[in-house]
């Protein structure tokens, strides 16, 4: 199975958020947040909503590279994702946050006041925005 993490070209005023040619694994190792991050991983644990604030569905995801992330996909914006399974596929693209434990990928929404990259969850042939 081949993964691969590509950072997207944006305007230059959205260009201080992104690493050219990054991958999740890089920013992990450099500490690196506000990254955008394109990828796809397996499905390998599924958590509780955290519905405090805003709520956000929640489930970790194993990379190709073996590190695992946490999407955290803002369901008072976008969709559920309907009939998530561990053992599912994911491709996303959002913000990536670092901690100490792989890392956490947001944003994977629409930003309804237009400041942020819109992202997005896809499952199942379906996009979730």
């Amino acid at each position: 199975m081949l993964i691969s993490f590509t950072s997207l070209q944006v305007s230059s005023s959205q260009s201080s958020s992104l690493i050219k040619s990054t991958s999740i694994t890089h920013a992990f190792i450099e500490h690196r947040s506000d990254v955008q991050v394109k990828g796809r991983g397996e499905v390998v644990t599924i958590l509780k909503d955290d519905n405090t604030g805003s709520r956000h569905q929640k489930f970790i995801l194993k990379l190709a590279s073996g590190q695992t992330v946490l999407i955290a996909h803002n369901i008072d914006l976008a969709p559920r994702v309907a009939s998530l399974e561990e053992g599912d596929f994911i491709e996303f693209y959002g913000e990536y946050e670092w901690n100490k434990k792989g890392g956490v990928v947001h944003w994977t929404h629409r930003d309804p006041k237009g400041n942020h990259i819109h992202g997005w969850l896809k499952h199942n042939g379906k996009t979730y925005q």
